[in-house]
């Protein structure tokens, strides 16, 4: 493996937003500036900068923290301070980089914040994370309720549940927090400039239906979504962003080029793979680089969801401002039941023309792990196609194990050759 990691332009620009963003954060006490604590999925973005309120997503400090190779010592201290080995990796990253200090992943000191937002979705770990803080910070605490999606779909009764909550409780925390009052008009226009982002990150994600892929949709996916799903949908950057990576994208398909990756162009692309659940932070590019090294390239992923099911229609509507608040939130990937989920990646393998279907299941992370063996053989049932299960975490290094990984990767690669050759001669 080489030390120099090639990296495609948008990243460059994207590293740029994510740096000047921590750089206002590390500012806010001195410039005025209110700040909110919020998750991915199901935030309330456009709302919050409607408020002028800079958005601080814990989880991803925690990711952060997981690249930069500075997880593990956090987690630690986490344990130190009398956390579970078993809770989640995200929950103790961040608890112990309070611990220490509260430097976040740019190295400069994260503001506390004035106000708790959780818009429950799918997770009941959230709940128990804003506690902690809550106790730590002893801030405002407000909490949005959203409805699991026990029936497959977005209920009348369940929008309006939603919808009465943002009237009635956030709204009105958010303007405690924030001194200042309610603008319709002006969230109405940040949920416009998402829609338009929210465009061209679609077109950017059916790309991988090209052969070759233009796109990993996996380890590049995770770079893709990073603007839309936390604090720059709605803003004219994520606008801008979304149309240079389209462009970059467009460009590989007309060349008939594959995805860059840390160790340059993918141009041999043997297997097309669906993954679900979310990667292993702390070692990204080693985990990357298997696939790069069997020509796997994935073409649809079900953890480049869990901001927001785009591809699957739903756009943020200026015209429904709070109604399309209450979809969105109620649709994210980890707010659907696993018959939903299931329809949804079969739904990929089939669309994708994969040859195969990877579960990577993370040890400290209900959310996604529990029902993904029940999910792999019943997707293994509809497709027809064979399916891969290995096991790693999110951001604790204790829990990944390279060459484990890596043998089960090159036995169900060795599997799918051998399909495929048995196929040809039948």
């Amino acid at each position: 493996m080489t030390n120099s990691v090639v990296k495609e332009p948008s990243m460059l620009l994207q590293k740029d937003m994510i740096s000047g963003h921590y750089s206002k954060l590390a500012r806010a006490e001195e410039t005025g500036n209110t700040v909110a604590y919020t998750f991915v999925p199901g935030n309330l973005t456009e709302l919050m900068l409607a408020f002028d309120m800079l958005p601080v997503h814990p989880e991803i400090n925690a990711l952060q923290n997981g690249m930069r190779k500075l997880s593990g010592e956090y987690i630690a201290e986490a344990e130190r301070a009398g956390h579970s080995e078993d809770v989640c990796t995200y929950v103790k990253c961040d608890i112990g980089m309070s611990l220490k200090g509260n430097i976040g992943p740019t190295g400069e000191k994260m503001p506390p914040p004035n106000l708790l937002l959780l818009s429950y979705t799918g997770c009941f770990t959230f709940m128990k994370w804003f506690e902690l803080l809550r106790e730590r910070y002893d801030c405002a605490t407000t909490m949005l309720h959203v409805p699991y999606q026990a029936e497959g779909h977005i209920t009348k009764d369940a929008r309006d549940y939603v919808v009465k909550q943002l009237r009635e409780v956030t709204i009105p925390a958010l303007e405690k927090a924030s001194g200042k009052r309610y603008d319709e008009d002006r969230l109405r226009e940040y949920l416009a400039r998402s829609a338009k982002a929210e465009d061209d990150l679609v077109w950017v994600l059916e790309s991988a239906k090209h052969t070759p892929s233009p796109i990993d949709a996996y380890f590049g996916g995770v770079y893709y979504i990073g603007p839309l799903f936390t604090a720059f949908r709605g803003t004219e950057a994520a606008v801008e962003y979304y149309q240079a990576l389209r462009k970059e994208v467009q460009s590989r398909i007309e060349n008939g080029e594959g995805p860059l990756t840390p160790e340059g162009q993918m141009r041999d692309q043997r297997f097309r793979l669906v993954v679900e659940g979310p990667p292993n932070w702390t070692h990204f590019r080693e985990f990357w680089k298997m696939f790069y090294d069997e020509g796997a390239v994935v073409v649809a992923s079900s953890y480049t969801k869990v901001g927001g099911l785009y591809d699957r229609g739903f756009r943020h509507d200026p015209d429904r401002p709070l109604e399309s608040l209450a979809e969105y939130c109620l649709g994210c990937y980890t707010n659907l039941n696993l018959p939903s989920r299931v329809d949804l990646l079969v739904d990929y393998v089939n669309d994708y023309q994969a040859d195969g279907f990877l579960v990577n299941s993370v040890k400290s992370c209900d959310s996604f792990s529990s029902g993904q063996l029940v999910m792999l053989r019943e997707i293994e049932k509809r497709t027809g196609l064979p399916g891969a299960f290995i096991e790693t975490d999110l951001v604790d290094p204790r829990y990944f194990s390279a060459a484990n990984v890596r043998n089960r990767l090159e036995s169900y690669f060795q599997m799918l050759s051998q399909k495929r050759a048995t196929a040809v001669t039948s």
